[in-house]
């Protein structure tokens, strides 16, 4: 995906002061962005081109459709059988964590349904309308994947259900963010924000203040709001309106309901905002989709659930429903006709 949060950076440069060096690429399928504050040009260069390979071998091993990808062939063995086969520690590490939050979730976040993803054309560099294929996306719900069908003995894996097909699309940009994060502390940068795609985690500050990120309007080219995001903390959202196509006057977004098959409708985005923690990043990716998945009124449970205090929900008719704790973080940009603190 593309921005989903924008940053707002200045760059500095008078009074002797190390300038802030910016860093744009283009890895898993959206724009990352990292700014170091406070470091030499070359430090930092060198520092951002450790974590971009990261970002690279990352997106390559854990690509969800390239056949040659790790995690491709591991989906290859779940359908020939049970024969378990060795993967990368890494790989069976975050599995591992992946079937923890599934469960937590009580299934909403649910990355065995790469089935329905890809029948929904979503695993794809373009989205342009497809058929919909009532019977097909009624099969694989029967099917009923789950990531606990995943049996995981050290670095053996392999799957009681041949439906279960992985896609991390909904992890692995929070996983690069806590590795990434690791890294920059590793190398000694006290001042840091890194975005994927709209997960952005942040080190240290920008200058003498916070380092201050904007939460897209989910139907303008615009901010919101922004936010100011400590050190540690992780922000991530998840929106209908980036990986998206409409047919028959219907938008279809990329967010499946594991529970029907059919892409969620009724929410336009969802904001999540993590403390300091060792899988800050990884919450931020994953916590956003069950909150979206839910109805109304159960938001805020969903949100307990997961262990999340501070949220923003935006409906489909725009109105904005968020937690009292998110609510002292806002600064309006453009404030919506409604909102209701929970």
């Amino acid at each position: 995906m593309r921005f989903l949060v924008l940053i707002f950076a200045l760059f500095l440069s008078a009074c002797g002061k190390a300038p802030l060096v910016q860093t744009k690429s283009y890895v898993f399928g959206t724009l990352v962005d990292i700014s170091i504050d406070g470091e030499t040009e070359e430090k930092a260069h060198e520092v951002t081109s450790q974590i971009l390979q990261d970002f690279q071998r990352l997106h390559h091993q854990y690509h969800a459709w390239q056949s040659d990808s790790e995690l491709s062939k591991l989906n290859q063995s779940f359908v020939a059988g049970k024969t378990p086969i060795e993967i990368s520690p890494e790989l069976s590490q975050m599995l591992t964590q992946a079937q923890t939050l599934s469960k937590q979730s009580q299934g909403l976040f649910n990355p065995s349904i790469g089935g329905l993803i890809s029948t929904w054309g979503f695993q794809r560099d373009e989205f342009t309308p497809v058929e919909i294929n009532d019977a097909a996306i009624q099969k694989l719900v029967l099917a009923n994947p789950q990531m606990s069908d995943i049996v995981i003995k050290g670095n053996a894996v392999f799957s009681t259900n041949p439906a279960v097909k992985l896609d991390l699309g909904g992890y692995a940009k929070g996983y690069a963010l806590d590795l990434a994060l690791t890294q920059l502390q590793k190398q000694g940068v006290k001042n840091a924000l890194i975005n994927i795609g709209g997960n952005i985690i942040a080190l240290g500050q920008h200058g003498d203040k916070p380092w201050r990120v904007g939460i897209q309007h989910p139907r303008q080219p615009k901010p919101m709001a922004t936010i100011d995001l400590l050190s540690g903390w992780a922000i991530g959202t998840s929106g209908d309106y980036q990986r998206y196509f409409e047919q028959g006057g219907n938008r279809y977004c990329h967010i499946i309901d594991p529970r029907n098959g059919y892409p969620a409708q009724g929410t336009q985005a969802v904001t999540v905002l993590l403390p300091p923690s060792p899988q800050a990043g990884v919450l931020s990716d994953v916590t956003s989709k069950p909150i979206f998945l839910s109805l109304p009124d159960q938001r805020s449970n969903a949100a307990t659930t997961m262990g999340v205090e501070h949220y923003l929900v935006i409906d489909g008719n725009g109105n904005v429903t968020l937690s009292a704790s998110m609510n002292q973080r806002v600064r309006w940009l453009a404030k919506p006709a409604k909102i209701t603190v929970q």
